[in-house]
This record gives structure tokens, sequence and C-alpha cells, in this order.
């Protein structure tokens, strides 16, 4: 049997999936191709194709879709493979796959080079880039479909003015072995990058063992525009009201319902408890 299963997300029913579909079928050796319909189709796809015994289970759309397709095969012992044709492809870009050319991605799938990484789990759920807690993952909640297939990116800063406006929960950061700490919003790294080139966590390892996580104090419309002005910079660590700090374990809690995301999909709200699974994940990874 084919080993290699590519699990497509075609976002918009549009000319332009029928004809990435058709791209991807195309590709050399011939990949069994699967497409998603709605939302959780991944996660199915991607169990049912390790129970199927499939070595290769590529996620071929942005990092919701590779989010999905982890928590489905996360068990397993297949490799993941990422064919970075979304909206967001964060995690695409920090392990170095080439993203606008669909076919040099698939050749880093054909290498078979993999690296063993960290899976980070949120309530029960993994995730593998980024988790946030507040603020970001209400943009992420409230920004609709029909927005992000018009705008792209830009649909989540349009979202992030109104969510801006609206009076912050009070967030309560703690740990073993760390000092508790309060803030306003929340981000949990496993990667350096959020939010596309931007290097957030600027000691992230994939492979380390720890979280990273920076905490934000204050949310008003001056301080977001403050805060990401200095993530643009690469200075928002020089910030007074930034915290940042690694640790293998974190919860975060509040007395106010607070939504959490993992890979920029809302799954839950608090309390939560992040932390590093024992397994790894099998990753393919460009050789360099």
């Amino acid at each position: 049997m084919n080993k290699t299963l590519v699990i497509f997300n075609p976002t918009a029913r549009s000319d332009r999936a029928a004809k990435l579909r058709s791209r991807i079928e195309a590709l050399p050796n011939n990949p069994v191709v699967r497409l998603t319909t709605t939302s959780g189709d991944a996660r199915r796809l991607a169990a049912e194709a390790a129970a199927e015994g499939f070595d290769t289970i590529v996620a071929a759309g942005g990092d919701g879709t590779v989010n999905e397709v982890i928590n489905g095969m996360a068990e397993s012992r297949s490799t993941l493979g990422i064919l970075p044709v979304g909206t967001m492809n964060v995690f695409a870009s920090e392990i170095g796959i080439p993203q606008g050319n669909l076919e040099r991605a698939w050749e880093v799938i054909q290498q078979g080079h993999t690296r063993p990484l960290d899976l980070p789990q949120a309530n029960g759920h993994y995730f593998i880039q980024l988790a946030g807690v507040g603020l970001d993952a209400a943009v992420v909640q409230q920004t609709t479909t029909e927005s992000k297939k018009a705008l792209g990116p830009l649909s989540y800063l349009l979202t992030l003015a109104q969510v801006a406006a609206v009076k912050p929960p009070s967030l309560v950061i703690e740990g073993d072995g760390i000092p508790t700490r309060e803030g306003r919003f929340v981000l949990i790294g496993n990667g350096r990058l959020y939010g596309g080139p931007f290097p957030l966590f600027k000691k992230a390892d994939l492979n380390d063992g720890l979280l990273d996580v920076v905490v934000f104090k204050n949310q008003s419309h001056w301080d977001v525009v403050r805060y990401f002005q200095a993530i643009a910079f690469g200075t928002h660590l020089a910030l007074p009201d930034v915290e940042y700090f690694q640790a293998p374990l974190v919860r975060v809690r509040s007395t106010d319902e607070v939504p959490f995301e993992l890979d920029g999909e809302v799954c839950g709200v608090l309390p939560c408890e992040f932390g590093i699974s024992p397994s790894k994940l099998s990753v393919l990874t460009p050789r360099d």
C-alpha cells in the first residue's frame, strides 16, 4: 500500500482549491489524498490513517490543520509532514519548510529527514507551536471564517482592535518551582515564532523539554499597540510590564471565563494546565 497520506483542507470550495488538489494529487510517488469537509475531520482522518498503518501523514493546510492532524496521530508511530497551503503557516516557517512552492515542500517530505520534537499539551489537547490565553485566544475565537477568506491575516488585526476595547480578565500564572505571576494575557511557545516571522520566544528550542512563557501585564489599546510594536522590533522583553520565563509545567487560572487557543484553534476555557508530553513527535524537516 502507499505509505504516505495527505490530509488536505481546501478551506474554500473554490477553483483555486480544486487546482491545488490536482497539483497535490500529481506530486511524485502518487500520494493518497483525503479531503476535510468540516472542523474535526483532519483529526479523524489522521487517526484513521495511523490505524491503517500509514508511515507518513501530511497536513496540507495551515496551522489549524496541522494541530488537528497532530491530535489524531500523536500517539502513533507515524511521522508528520507539512505542506503549508493555509492562511497562517507559522510552524512550517519555524522548521524551515519552503512556502509558496508546493513542489519544494514536497521534496522535504520525500527526502525523509526526521527530527523528534517536543509535543506540548494543554488539558488533554496537543499543540506544536503556540498557545495563547486571553487576548490572543479571543481574537481567534471572534475572527470569522468569512473574514479570514476575504482578508487573510489582516482579519485578525481588525478583530484585535475590537477585543482590546473590552475590559481584560485578570490571570494568575503559576507552576511548580516558579513564582506566581499575574497578567492580562499570556502566550506560551514551543518554537520561537509568533504570528509569522516574529521571534517572540527568544530562547525557545523545539526539543528542550521546556515551555516558553510571555506574560503581558496590561491590555488597553495603547498597551496592545506598544506590545506588538515592540514584538515587531524584537524589543518586547525589555518592557517593564512584560515577563518571560521557561518552565516544564504552567497553570493558568482566572475568576473570569477566559478562552485559550492552541495553534490558532480555540480549545477551551480556563483553568488550564500546560505541559510537555513524555512522547516525542517525529516531523519531516529540511536537512539543514
